[in-house]
């Protein structure tokens, strides 16, 4: 047992990826009516010079913290505040009340003021202009700022024959995604879901008179229909409350295509992720036909429960998000293999916040029967054991890399190998953790952690970065052969 270096050679990149302070993103500022009120009133009262005075010098000061017109930003806020007034005069107002009024509801959000860790990598879509033996990479991070509210933003570079990141310049400006109203949701999905939560039976007649695919409008004028021909109960009511709940969470984004990769943050926006987007794990995946897709499996948190989600996306400027489904899909760390296996989907999962399972599905966002592949078995995971990422597919078998939590609950990085076409089945593993914080890597916001949400291989190397104490990012590199070496062949 040896807390204090790992047996397989590990080298460290001096890339650091700390939280940066200064990137913001604006937030509505909203208050109670009655001082919503209060605040308009306040302002009205300024002199038309006082207004247009104070609006230039606000408009200055911030114009250059953000991508989005700033007075835009500030029309865009007063009209969401102004919806929620019962009176319609402030409807008339000169353009330079309505954006001062704006400015007083809005609010700067630093997205990473906190900390910058749990990244994954993958490939990225645009390969083009590269040297043979380099690839251009995305690396994904959940940054946390004030209230340890969690999202997604996005770095790239290229990783060099040697199996070093060169990064690309990043922007000190981020933006949120657009909302894409009026994107169908899946009717098979819906039924799923209540089926799970057996509120099904209360609402069937009202997705029964609902297209295979379905807006929120449609949804509303169904909705609306059974409410005035059938008798309501509690039951009714609690059933059409998940309704609006799955249609709240399940959504598309769209990000401008002149924003720039490091500029695009998926911030938490619905109902069930409204605290937090955690440990999206990022993967590569490609269909028989060739076809080829990103998706990202991570935790949304509300405050008090959490949800495993789906993100989809082609070109990480357009993202579907979705509810994963079924009892298979509980608890948190679920990573998708990146191709189907025997013609279903695959998944690593943790669901009972210990051990490690799979499952395989039909459906990419449905997952029922679990099949339990490993428990704590070292002294580095006796506590609980979880992925590192999505399984990397190499001659020998499925490389999972693994964490585990040991004592005084320090975080180690292990490895594994499964069967490449019965993935449930473990032929290899490493008794000692392949990657143990440093010294220099124990102290931060969780102390004594190192953790990865994915790795990526190129070449003969295993690239991997990976946070330290939940507080930021560096870069690992291993030999594959060395790892692959290191496995203990396990026998049936």
């Amino acid at each position: 047992m040896n807390y204090r270096k790992a047996k397989i050679k590990a080298t460290r990149q001096k890339l650091s990826f700390n939280p940066d302070e200064s990137r913001v993103i604006t937030k509505t500022f909203g208050l109670e009516k009655v001082r919503i009120y209060k605040v308009i009133n306040r302002i009205l009262d300024l002199s038309d010079d006082k207004i247009a005075k104070l609006l230039e010098q606000v408009s200055e000061n911030f114009s250059n913290r953000h991508i989005t017109d700033i007075n835009r930003l500030f029309k865009d806020n007063f009209d969401k505040i102004n919806s929620q007034l019962d009176i319609t005069i402030y409807n008339d107002l000169p353009l330079k009340k309505k954006l001062i009024i704006g400015s007083y509801f809005t609010s700067e959000y630093s997205i990473e003021s906190a900390a910058l860790f749990n990244p994954s990598i993958i490939p990225h879509p645009d390969q083009g202009k590269l040297n043979e033996d380099e690839l251009r990479v995305v690396i994904s991070f959940r940054a946390v700022g004030e209230g340890h509210m969690s999202s997604v933003v996005f770095k790239e570079g290229i990783i060099d024959s040697s199996g070093n990141i060169i990064m690309g310049k990043d922007s000190n400006l981020v933006e949120i995604a657009n909302d894409i109203y009026g994107a169908p949701n899946s009717k098979k999905d819906f039924i799923f879901k209540l089926k799970d939560l057996n509120f099904y039976t209360y609402v069937e007649k009202i997705l029964d008179e609902l297209l295979d695919e379905f807006t929120l409008n449609e949804l509303q004028k169904s909705i609306d229909h059974f409410k005035k021909s059938n008798d309501m109960t509690p039951a009714h009511d609690r059933a059409i409350d998940i309704l609006y709940w799955l249609e709240r969470s399940n959504y598309e984004i769209e990000f401008d295509d002149e924003i720039h990769l490091s500029e695009r943050v998926i911030f938490p926006r619905s109902t069930t992720d409204i605290r937090a987007i955690e440990d999206a794990r990022f993967v590569h995946f490609i269909e028989k036909n060739g076809e080829e897709k990103f998706y990202g499996t991570y935790t949304a948190y509300n405050g008090f429960s959490i949800l495993p989600q789906l993100i989809e996306t082609k070109d990480f400027l357009r993202f579907k998000i979705s509810t994963l489904m079924g009892e298979g899909s509980q608890n948190k760390g679920m990573a998708l293999f990146p191709e189907k296996i025997n013609g279903k989907y695959t998944m690593i999962s943790r669901n009972d916040a210990e051990n490690l399972f799979i499952m395989y599905s039909d459906n990419l966002h449905y997952w029922d029967k679990k099949i339990l592949i490993r428990e704590p078995k070292y002294y580095w995971e006796f506590i609980q054991i979880g992925n590192s990422g999505s399984p990397l597919k190499t001659e020998k078998g499925w490389l999972l890399l693994t964490h585990g939590v040991g004592p005084m609950r320090i975080y180690s990085i292990g490895a594994i190998l499964l069967d490449l076409n019965d993935p449930s089945k473990i032929i290899g593993e490493i008794e000692d953790p392949i990657l143990i914080p440093e010294e220099n890597e124990r102290n931060g916001y969780v102390p004594n952690v190192v953790y990865s949400c994915g790795a990526i291989l190129h070449k003969e190397y295993l690239v991997m970065p990976y946070a330290m104490s939940d507080t930021r990012s560096g870069v690992v590199k291993f030999k594959l052969k060395d790892i692959l070496d290191r496995m203990k062949p396990l026998k049936d």
